[in-house]
Parts: C-alpha cells; structure tokens; sequence
C-alpha cells in the first residue's frame, strides 16, 4: 500500500508557492515540505482541512492510493 501526495501539483495549478502556503496555513516550511515530498507519517485532519481550504480543492485532489500488490502487465 502507497499513499501518493499530489500537493506539490495542486500548487502549482493554483498559483501558490510554498511560502505563501505555509503562511496561510500556519505550518513552517519545513513541515509543508514534508508534507509536499511525501516524507511524513500522518497529516492532521485539522491541517488537511486548511490546505483544501487555501488550495480550493479536495482531499483527494491532495491524496492518492496506489495499491503496491497489482502486478503491472
């Protein structure tokens, strides 16, 4: 099981840049990048919430499943 985070993605096609993000959101940039890179164990619902707020978008514009078990043909 793999969770992929499309955030960075979001970002870009809403025209905000990670320190603005940051500030909107109240997080440093050092946890938006872990956020971003995919790096971090958990997310905060409270936290998700105010992401898809600034970024106008949902939970799973941000968050994808990839199943890991599916062999590729």
């Amino acid at each position: 099981m793999s969770i992929k985070v499309n955030l960075d993605l979001i970002m870009i096609k809403e025209g905000i840049s990670s320190k603005e993000l940051a500030k909107k959101i109240s997080i440093t940039n050092a946890n938006l990048s872990i956020l971003k890179t995919g790096k971090a164990k958990a997310i905060r619902f409270s936290t998700l919430n105010d992401i898809c707020k600034a970024l106008n978008c949902q939970p799973g514009d941000i968050l994808e499943y990839i199943d890991d078990d599916i062999d590729e043909v």
